[in-house]
């Protein structure tokens, strides 16, 4: 399949239509997608006619129905499904997010506890993350890596939480920061 070129609307549409379908067991609607990136429903709605004729898409009809991404989808992001994947549980003011599971985390400026970030690549809506909010992730699968911090930022665009870290933890209880 050669490459498509995406505009940063389309990008921004599917990235989220993507990211929203990782977690539902339906369609996703326009409303759905046009929240998540703070646009308007008919905006969603002439993108998704635009990714449709890409292959990018496909429209489900009725009461339920929605947009539900392709295999191309992935692939044109470059970016893999998430079937059965772990969960990493993800809290924001003590608050578990449902519909939020945590894809990679980069830590950042480890040496100096002080200025420790970690950036969270999520799959769901970064919607529910305001700067300011405490969050805490994990534990995770593998390693029992459990991380608490304050949001400093967001950025729908790339599924992004910034974390300034306040706390870092493994299963076995050790303090990592």
């Amino acid at each position: 399949m050669s490459t498509i070129q995406l505009t940063a609307s389309q990008r921004r549409v599917l990235t989220s239509l993507v990211n929203l379908a990782e977690n539902a067991d339906r369609p996703v609607c326009g409303r759905e997608i046009a929240d998540a990136i703070d646009r308007n429903a008919g905006t969603v709605r002439n993108r998704m006619q635009s990714l449709r004729d890409l292959q990018l898409v496909e429209g489900v009809p009725g009461p339920k129905g929605g947009y539900v991404p392709t295999d191309g989808a992935y692939e044109t992001l470059g970016i893999e499904r998430m079937d059965g994947a772990a969960r990493t549980p993800v809290e924001c003011e003590g608050t578990p997010i449902e519909g939020v599971n945590v894809e990679e985390i980069d830590l950042s400026s480890v040496t100096n506890p002080d200025l420790c970030r970690a950036e969270l690549v999520i799959r769901g809506s970064v919607g529910a993350f305001t700067a300011g909010d405490h969050v805490t992730v994990g534990p995770t699968p593998a390693s029992g890596l459990r991380l608490s911090g304050i949001v400093d930022a967001t950025n729908v665009d790339g599924n992004t939480v910034l974390l300034r870290i306040d706390g870092m933890e493994t299963a076995a209880g050790g303090s990592a920061a």
